[in-house]
């Protein structure tokens, strides 16, 4: 369905043109395959639902930009209608909320199979372009939304009711779902979480979908959809991999900076042939590592003194532990030694070895791609397998005091057994 849009005629030209090239790019992509979204995105204006946005320099500094005034508006728009995050709120230095890449959302909401009719609640409204994706496709009365940020939820029904869309908002924790609704033919979070929320399952209908972003650690995890299935949760991670802010329980209040610790005196060195920056590189072997490592670890990277480059993957630990391998292959004591690489390493914890270990069993298994992981659900636990259910992997559980994920022995005779 066509919406209203309250904006100058010239302005309207401008920005539908940037829409339709912005929709015509993702169904050339292959990011869309249903029509329907294909015109959500050519009339919507993601410049209205996030008039403002900020870049990062590289010194950390934020600027922003107004997206519908200024000296170059088509610049602006052309920024606004691309495949590009923007971030859409800073807080204390840190971003705290962002619209995200539209070639993303797209195949997040071409996965949850949305048919006429259907309820959908949202968690994370953020901007309110996603929720005003779902009006376009369903109408008004079908679309839910919640967000833990009252003001982000205050600012995204203004925006939305002004070009004629007023789903259902409501600013509440979004980890418990929003029951006064229920119960829902879809879920979709646009945040990260460690396990699914049980109330989700509770709010959704026999046979119904969730897709959120599943991660065990930092980085260490994808996007999973989810069906139930009588009591319990059941379903694959997707090809893609995919990122999102991790969900908050209250507004967000930027802490202190997290503070590397310096390289000590006295760190043993050695080397490794497992790759210095996993979480980028081989996401599907850092989250298996992400079983085996502590509980806090950080990821990172080491930067050179003089140019302020990337020159180590590193970890570090709440017990103090931390290592880094260089990223440059010219740091190995013997060149010819191809992928081997210089670590050092220190504290109680021996956190490269764990990272070995989970590169190993990775390779051995045949190198699985996302599609062949997949998790189970129930209101006590969260089991993440390979390829089969029987195959799990890891466990987490929701009970108070044990909210973590921890690595589950393999059943004999599985891939992973063996290695």
């Amino acid at each position: 369905m066509t919406r209203r849009v309250s904006t100058t005629t010239d302005q309207a030209d401008a920005w539908r043109g940037h829409a339709r090239h912005l929709a015509e790019q993702l169904v050339a992509t292959g990011d869309i395959h249903d029509p329907r979204w294909a015109a959500a995105i050519a009339e919507t204006p993601r410049h209205h639902l996030v008039p403002i946005s900020y870049r990062q320099d590289p010194a950390g500094a934020w600027a922003a930009d107004e997206h519908s005034s200024g000296d170059d508006v088509s610049a602006a728009l052309a920024r606004v209608y691309s495949t590009a995050t923007l971030v859409s709120a800073v807080r204390g230095g840190e971003a705290v909320s962002s619209s995200t890449k539209p070639d993303l959302m797209v195949r997040m909401l071409e996965a949850l199979e949305i048919q006429d009719g259907m309820r959908v609640l949202e968690i994370g409204t953020g901007t309110g372009y996603n929720a005003a994706l779902l009006c376009h496709r369903l109408s008004d009365q079908q679309v839910f939304s919640v967000d833990v940020e009252p003001e982000l939820v205050a600012t995204a029904r203004e925006r939305l009711a002004a070009i004629d869309l007023r789903p259902r908002l409501a600013a509440r924790d979004g980890q418990t779902g929003c029951p006064d609704h229920a119960p829902y033919d879809r879920i979709i979070a646009t945040c990260s979480l460690p396990a699914i929320p049980w109330a989700w399952a509770e709010q959704l209908q026999p046979e119904g979908l969730v897709l959120a972003d599943v991660k065990l650690g930092p980085g260490a995890g994808n996007l999973a959809v989810l069906r139930r299935d009588g009591h319990q949760l059941r379903g694959r991670f997707t090809t893609r991999w995919a990122g999102f802010m991790a969900a908050r329980t209250a507004p967000a209040v930027p802490g202190p900076r997290y503070a590397v610790t310096p390289v000590a005196a006295g760190a043993s060195q050695r080397e490794t042939t497992a790759p210095p920056q996993p979480w980028a590189t081989h996401r599907e072997a850092w989250m298996l590592a992400a079983l085996r490592l502590p509980a806090g670890t950080v990821h990172g990277y080491a930067l050179g003194p003089d140019n302020r480059a990337p020159r180590a993957g590193r970890l570090s630990a709440p017990d103090g532990s931390w290592c880094e391998v260089a990223l440059d292959p010219r740091e190995v004591s013997e060149p010819e030694a191809g992928s081997r690489r210089r670590l050092q390493e220190a504290g109680p914890t021996a956190l490269w070895t764990l990272v070995e270990d989970a590169y190993r069993t990775w390779r051995a298994a045949g190198q699985p791609a996302w599609e062949r992981f997949g998790l189970t659900a129930t209101a006590e636990q969260t089991l993440l397998w390979l390829d089969q259910p029987g195959n799990a992997l890891g466990r987490y559980q929701h009970r108070a005091g044990k909210r973590r994920w921890e690595p589950v022995r393999p059943p004999a005779g599985s891939d992973i057994a063996r290695t």
